[in-house]
């Protein structure tokens, strides 16, 4: 009688092996774990930084117009510039007889 073996086989994947100091294992691995309670399943420092990366990427419109809006004392700023160019253009007129 023959005799059917099934065989699983695992594909080995090339690795990279990358150095990252203390401090940032511990933040890489709080975020993996953050990331494994989100997702509600184990989450590998590879599918962390993936997540880290596709989120850097992703655009953020809120952001440009918070970064678009004028500054609070931007006005006051301007005022301060005309004035010392002024102040800048007087000296200029007396050092030179202009």
């Amino acid at each position: 009688m023959p005799v059917n073996l099934i065989y699983r086989v695992h594909a080995v994947l090339p690795v990279s092996v990358i150095r990252v100091s203390k401090s940032t294992k511990v933040e890489l691995l709080r975020y993996a774990s953050e990331l494994q309670m989100k997702l509600g399943r184990r989450v590998d420092f590879d599918e962390a930084i993936a997540h880290l990366l596709r989120e850097a990427r992703r655009k953020r419109p809120e952001l440009l117009m918070r970064a678009c809006l004028p500054a609070e004392e931007a006005e006051e700023a301007l005022r301060e510039l005309y004035e010392e160019r002024r102040r800048d253009e007087e000296r200029i007129a007396r050092k030179h007889g202009l």
